[in-house]
Order: structure tokens, then sequence, then C-alpha cells
């Protein structure tokens, strides 16, 4: 009994215990420096593909715009015949490109066949397509405009023509590490 009441080497003891609590979070301090560095770097790193997927994005509306011809520095993916897939994608609907136009939302970087246009873009290639096309609001006139429904009068409201509505995937990632990359999805109205 007079040993467990003995007092000597209790301040070791203490020590030795303040000394492991203060180790324990000396490591859990520097893991979470560690996790929050790293956590910083991947959001920067996406940032990074999200802007080159936004450039992608422009690009594929200036495309649009354009009609299909293309821009400097993009590379339209002739898919099929000599006219190619991207003209018909632009000027009809979905339900009239037929059987061999792809309008899957999937775009692989290795197959050609999977989107209409590459770009690069410093150390990002970015990929888009046009996955669906619906008629807008306008249709073709069929005689009936300023005559026959409605008077002409100042208080007349003119119903802007949008022809088409376009569906795009874009894909963006880095041409040294695949990992390092940004899909979106876009609805577009021209």
């Amino acid at each position: 009994m007079k040993i467990l009441r003995n007092e000597k080497g209790f301040a070791l003891l203490f020590v030795l215990i303040l000394a492991t609590i203060a180790l324990l979070m000396t490591i859990s301090m520097l893991l979470m420096v560690g996790k929050g560095s790293y956590v910083s770097g991947q959001q920067k790193r996406y940032r990074t593909a999200v802007e080159a997927a936004r450039g992608g994005m422009e690009s594929m509306l200036q495309l649009i715009a354009n009609k299909g011809v293309p821009l400097y520095g993009a590379v339209l993916i002739d898919n099929t015949s000599a006219s190619g897939q991207l003209p018909k994608k632009l000027a009809f609907p979905t339900t009239t490109w037929g059987a061999g136009v792809d309008n899957t939302i999937t775009i692989n970087p290795a197959v050609s066949s999977t989107y209409d246009m590459r770009i690069d873009l410093g150390a990002y290639r970015v990929y888009s397509k046009v996955v669906d096309t619906v008629d807008g609001n306008s249709g073709p006139d069929e005689g009936l405009v300023k005559s026959g429904v409605v008077s002409a009068g100042s208080g007349e409201v003119t119903v802007v023509s949008i022809p088409y509505l376009y569906t795009i995937e874009v894909l963006s990632q880095r041409q040294t590490n695949a990992t390092e990359r940004s899909k979106f999805s876009v609805l577009y109205q021209y």
C-alpha cells in the first residue's frame, strides 16, 4: 500500500501525459494544414478548368453565330460526309437529324466522333458538341403578319424571334493531366 501512496515519479508521468497531448495536437494541426493546402490546390485547378470550359463555350457560341464557319484556332471535327454533322445540327431540329448523328451527352476525347469542335486554350483542350436542337418561337411566315390577325397600332407587341434552342455539352481538360477537367451543359437560344 505504501508504494501506491508514494508520489515519486508523479511529475514525470504528468509531463509525459502532457507531452503526448501536445504531440497529438501538433500532428493534428499539421494534418489539417496539409489537407487544407491539398483542397485549396484542387479548387484552384478546378477553377482554371472551369474558365477554360467557359472560353470553349464562348467559342462554340461564336461558331453557332457564324453558322458553322470555323474560328481561328478551332478544329471542327467532320465525322460523316463532306458536309459533316455540325451544319445539320445547327439548321434542323434533333428529330430530323437521322441515324448516324451523335446526340448523346457523352464526350470522349479519345474518340473524335463524340464531339463537334476542339479548341486549345493554353494548357487546356476544350471539346464541345451540339446534342439537341429545338425550334424556337418563330416559325416560317404564314402570311398573317400585320394583316388579318390584329390591327397594326401603337400598342402592338412584336415577339422577339428565337429560331433555335441549342443544348451544348462542353468538356475541358488539361492536356498533360486528364484528371483536371470540367464539364458544362449549356442551353443557348439563337
